[in-house]
């Protein structure tokens, strides 16, 4: 029971202000011109410093354990390599291929998973998955460009130099990389025994972690607004496809070949591979199809309906490894 109350509580805020946002569109609060403005703002700026707050936020890289951040980061592009080949073969639309794509690696990492993993295994899980996630969701949204950009919809296909510059003036690349330099320069400043750091100029790092943590609540409100229940009649196929493969096939495949085949894996390694590869579709995905030219109403779609269901799969998930003594 406390298993199932704590995967409730991880899911349910969520589900909660999807349902807030539908609730205001429904009492005419939101107009269409404020979701789609809204969209934008949340994709061009408050996305971005979230990942640039979160990445910086990590202690440091000199620690890694590179066995458990190559498996992280291998399984991800085989998601996506399988993401891509499944919808190139069983999907017809190519606005709706990338956005199926996209469902089938890019987990909601950022937002559930870190808070997952150090509920489930204190704060070593929650450095596990910091780590993991400057590398992850580094992926996502590199493979969410090329996934968007190579099933454009109904346009001729791209060529290597304009999915190349789609990935360099992507907001949420740019608020990696920016971090990652950031991050560098402070490795560099302690190696040299400075003591500055970005931190010390309190006004800049309280307007950055404001401004981050709007990320989340906003982007899942205006999703809320977007959301509509007659679409999951027409989109029923993709929307189960795409569920299936996110919160079922993901973390039975990848949590399995790490149980059996890497035994130097501990218990922080498990919470945090349980948050990266059982946690529903990411917010940022539907907000990135919408600005991208794919299916923005499956990407909203797949969020809302990958976000219910995994309360009980992060249950069963969770139930188990704790069952084999690992959690």
């Amino acid at each position: 029971m406390d298993t199932l109350l704590f995967a409730l509580n991880a899911i349910l805020p969520i589900v909660l202000l999807i349902l807030l946002g539908y609730f205001l569109k429904r009492i005419r609060l939101f107009s269409r011109e404020f979701l789609s403005v809204g969209n934008k703002v949340c994709f061009r700026v408050f996305l971005p410093a979230f990942l640039f707050y979160n990445i910086y936020s990590l202690e440091s890289l000199r620690q890694v354990n590179w066995i458990f951040i190559a498996y992280g980061a291998g399984a991800v592009l085989m998601l996506f390599l399988i993401g891509l080949a499944c919808s190139a073969i069983f999907i017809k639309d190519p606005a709706k291929k990338g956005v199926l794509a996209q469902a089938v690696f890019r987990s909601n990492f950022a937002i559930i998973g870190v808070p997952l993993a150090m509920s489930l295994f204190g704060e070593a899980g929650a450095a596990s998955a910091s780590l993991l996630s400057a590398f992850t969701i580094t992926e996502f949204n590199i493979f969410g460009v090329v996934s968007l950009s190579v099933f454009r919809g109904g346009e001729e296909k791209p060529s290597a130099k304009k999915v190349l510059l789609g990935i360099v003036k992507n907001p949420l690349i740019i608020g990696i990389v920016a971090a990652v330099c950031v991050l560098g320069i402070r490795e560099i400043f302690i190696a040299a025994n400075v003591s500055f750091r970005l931190s010390d100029i309190g006004f800049l790092a309280q307007t950055l972690e404001y401004v981050a943590k709007m990320a989340t609540p906003f982007g899942l409100i205006v999703l809320g607004g977007e959301f509509e229940f007659s679409a999951v009649g027409r989109l029923w196929k993709e929307i189960t496809f795409g569920t299936v493969m996110r919160i079922l096939f993901a973390p039975a495949l990848f949590l399995t070949v790490a149980y059996f085949f890497i035994p130097s894996l501990s218990g922080e390694h498990f919470a945090s591979y349980i948050a990266l590869f059982g946690t529903p579709v990411a917010v940022s995905s539907a907000i990135m199809a919408k600005e991208m030219d794919g299916d923005g109403e499956l990407a909203g779609q797949l969020v809302v309906w990958t976000t219910v269901f995994s309360a009980f799969t992060l249950f069963a998930a969770i139930s188990v490894f704790r069952a084999l003594g690992v959690l």
